[in-house]
């Protein structure tokens, strides 16, 4: 893919060497907070650039957000931010130092407790410190989105807020940044996407044509792919459209005027709470048994996910979507990503506790149609043990 601009209304510059595009899209007068997390854009090169970049630019540098970031990680850059008076957030990195980066933007002007931003459905967030990104793992969309998940481990907790002010003003995509990346977090980036389209798709018949056009493009995309782009990491072609299919699986595309579920994403972070699982994981342990415990009111676009994703036209309905969903567990397992809890030492009780701790949250009714029970919920866990 050569470079190009996108808007949405993040803008999107999108190619080799765009990093130094950060010279112009930041005010000269920037004070700025970098956000990053454990140190590999100073070894693959990225942090010299963006230094490179920011110029005589006023630039406070925070390290260390987690893979989930952390609630009191986070407060801690807030507190820097409102002590020396910043003005931008730059979070350099991936999903999660992007999702970190949301919660600072807004924590930092927020008048209440700031995990009530968190904690209350409707986040009270009616401004935020503009934020500017450079991707350098594709995996959450976050970039071209207002939503944020943050954990608080003390408590063990994670949980989500949007807000269209915590939108990127701009984001920076070169596929080149990610080519160091390790293969389990690239794997992980392929099976997030493929579920974030999943999880706006898989619903059921909204008569939206395009929409579902779109979102199986995306899938057999990253079927297609997910496997190269492994074994191939310096491929430039594969990985930009690997970067730029994680985008567009939740950049709001695909999600205009249809039905969203967002079980599997509710069920999963549970599991990560509890267990620290890695959050794309926890979808692959979830989505398959959600998909047939839900094949009833799923029927119809689970057939039409047989024959559009995986080219299933032969034998009966139920064969067709048995089918189905037998290649989408095949799938994460060829990405080298399990799909049994068992896989990852998480005993069955896990089952019961996710319920209970749904339940005393009041999520008694969630999904595309609200059929998603705690007892539903015990019974999917208990399917994937």
């Amino acid at each position: 893919m050569e470079n190009f601009v996108f808007q949405n209304p993040t803008r999107i510059l999108f190619g080799r060497g765009q990093i130094a595009a950060l010279a112009t899209e930041l005010p000269a007068d920037a004070r700025v907070l970098l956000l990053a997390g454990g140190g590999s854009i100073k070894e693959n090169g990225v942090h010299a650039q963006v230094v490179k970049a920011l110029g005589a630019r006023t630039v406070r540098e925070f390290w260390g957000v987690e893979a989930n970031p952390d609630y009191d990680t986070l407060m801690r850059a807030v507190e820097i931010v409102k002590t020396e008076k910043l003005d931008w957030i730059l979070p350099v990195g991936g999903g999660s130092v992007l999702d970190g980066a949301k919660f600072v933007a807004a924590a930092a002007l927020y008048d209440r407790d700031p995990w009530t931003i968190l904690t209350t459905r409707a986040a009270h967030v009616t401004a935020a410190l503009p934020i500017g990104a450079v991707l350098t793992l594709p995996a959450t969309g976050s970039e071209a989105n207002g939503a944020s998940v943050v954990s608080r481990r003390a408590i063990k907790e994670k949980l989500a807020f949007i807000s269209p002010h915590v939108f990127p003003r701009f984001s920076i995509l070169d596929p080149e940044t990610t080519f160091s990346l390790p293969t389990r977090q690239v794997a992980n980036g392929i099976g997030d996407a493929f579920c974030h389209v999943i999880e706006q798709y898989l619903t059921f018949p909204a008569h939206a044509r395009v929409q579902d056009r779109f979102a199986e493009g995306i899938l057999r995309t990253l079927v297609e792919i997910g496997p190269r782009t492994l074994s191939h990491p310096t491929d430039y072609d594969t990985r930009a459209n690997f970067v730029w299919a994680a985008t567009t699986a939740l950049n709001g595309w695909i999600s205009v005027g249809v039905p969203q579920d967002w079980a599997t994403h509710i069920i999963g972070h549970e599991l990560t709470a509890l267990h620290g699982i890695d959050h794309a994981r926890t979808l692959a342990i979830v989505l398959p048994e959600l998909l047939n415990a839900e094949r009833v009111a799923k029927r119809a676009k689970l057939l039409q996910y047989a024959e559009r994703v995986w080219d299933l036209r032969d034998g009966s309905e139920d064969a067709r979507i048995d089918a189905a969903i037998a290649k989408t567990r095949a799938f994460y397992e060829s990405l080298g990503i399990k799909t049994r809890l068992a896989d990852y030492d998480v005993p069955v009780a896990t089952a019961a506790e996710v319920a209970r701790r749904l339940a005393a949250r009041g999520m008694s009714a969630f999904g595309d149609r609200g059929l998603i029970t705690p007892a539903k919920v015990e019974h999917i866990l208990r399917a994937a043990a």
